[in-house]
């Protein structure tokens, strides 16, 4: 089956056509594209036209016509657990989620309706980042908060990048030589959006983002983890709900501090000296290093710690300042090797789809670069979904 996949995030909306055999399993990429939008602009109706248009060019001139189509949906709040076919009813319960995932959701359904336009007779699979994360203890997940607004309101910690996590864990566990039902570790999926993940036997546990994708780690244009009472100080002081969002969502995180949403930009100033890129380096590197310790306790001592996520993959000195807090954990970074995963050549170690090793030999437990691919995931739930017999068939 040629699934094409339809991955909006908070920065770009990339698009595979991949070629999936075997119930399911991804076997190519017939294409890939990936349109990005200026940092702290949400997608618009018009780039997504634009996007579209672009697309289906591309597909036309590849001569493969997708046969299915699988979208990336960041939350499926308590609705969603698993992969769905995209029904009218669907389409408005994601849409309905959408205060939850501001910067997502609402892209996704605009992604589902534009698809459904320029491809009316093909199915849509709807795949959920949450899901992954549905095995947290209510220890974990439960807030402090009135027993009302938990039950009346979907108050809860619901995690996200559950699908990049659950394929990096796929992959860590073959590479390391053992079953994923056995594999405890620590995920960072670290991008312009971020966030950290306690796996224990293979399943989560725990994870940074909460209700939303804003609680956590710094992001781009995120603020992560704040008091409380900061919304509070900016209403009294006049600022609206939208206004709040916008602030925390749009215009905090990386970009607040550096200038910069861009992690390669904010590391090429911090590597000339510039004084904001390198405290905001410092504070991103020092949030995730204080999960990943704390992580680390969660899971009864993990067997890896992974990197994936554009930033996770690609920034050699964000690798390097966030373990350069874990020496407590018996970890340390191979220089050489961590610089030589950022041009994707790692001499002298065992390298099998892309993963590195850039730990010292002495460490306590591997630290691995894990390539994200969160659309074979997809692709590959997306075929598995549509394989099955149909309650009529």
């Amino acid at each position: 089956m040629r699934v094409l996949v339809l991955n909006p995030g908070s920065s770009s909306l990339k698009y595979h056509l991949r070629e999936t055999v075997d119930a399911g399993r991804a076997a190519g990429i017939l294409l890939s594209g990936q349109v990005d939008w200026p940092p702290g602009e949400r997608s618009s109706p018009d780039r997504l036209e634009a996007a579209f248009d672009e697309l289906e060019a591309t597909i036309k001139s590849v001569g493969s016509a997708p046969e299915a189509i699988g979208h990336r949906v960041v939350h499926g709040g308590a609705q969603f657990s698993t992969p769905v076919r995209v029904t009218a009813e669907v389409t408005a319960a994601i849409d309905g989620l959408s205060p939850l995932a501001p910067l997502h959701n609402r892209a996704s359904v605009a992604c589902i309706e534009a698809a459904g336009q320029r491809w009316p007779d093909l199915p849509q699979v709807a795949v959920f980042d949450t899901a992954f994360h549905r095995s947290i203890p209510d220890f974990a997940a439960r807030y402090a908060i009135p027993e009302d607004l938990y039950r009346d309101y979907p108050v809860r910690r619901y995690g996200f990048h559950g699908i990049s996590v659950e394929m990096a864990c796929q992959d860590t566990a073959a590479f390391l030589d053992g079953p994923v039902s056995t594999l405890s570790a620590v995920v960072a999926h670290v991008g312009n959006g971020a966030s950290v993940t306690a796996v224990r036997h293979g399943l989560s546990v725990d994870t940074s983002m909460g209700m939303t994708p804003l609680e956590g780690l710094v992001m781009g244009t995120r603020s992560g983890d704040l008091d409380p009472s900061v919304v509070l100080l900016l209403q009294q002081d006049g600022a609206t709900a939208d206004e709040v969002d916008h602030i925390l969502n749009h215009q905090s995180g990386l970009l607040a501090v550096a200038g910069s949403a861009d992690m390669r930009t904010v590391g090429m100033a911090a590597r000339n000296g510039e004084p904001r890129a390198r405290l905001a380096i410092d504070m991103a590197a020092y949030r995730l290093a204080k999960y990943v310790a704390a992580y680390s306790m969660v899971v009864g001592g993990p067997g890896a710690l992974v990197f994936t996520g554009g930033v996770g993959e690609n920034s050699a000195l964000f690798r390097e300042k966030v373990v350069a807090w874990l020496g407590p954990l018996g970890l340390g970074i191979d220089a050489a090797l961590n610089n030589a995963a950022l041009n994707n050549k790692a001499p002298n170690t065992a390298a099998r789809d892309g993963i590195r090793v850039i730990s010292t030999m002495d460490s306590t437990f591997p630290v691995l670069v894990v390539p994200s691919d969160e659309e074979r995931a997809i692709a590959e739930s997306t075929a598995a979904l549509l394989a099955m017999p149909t309650e009529e068939g």
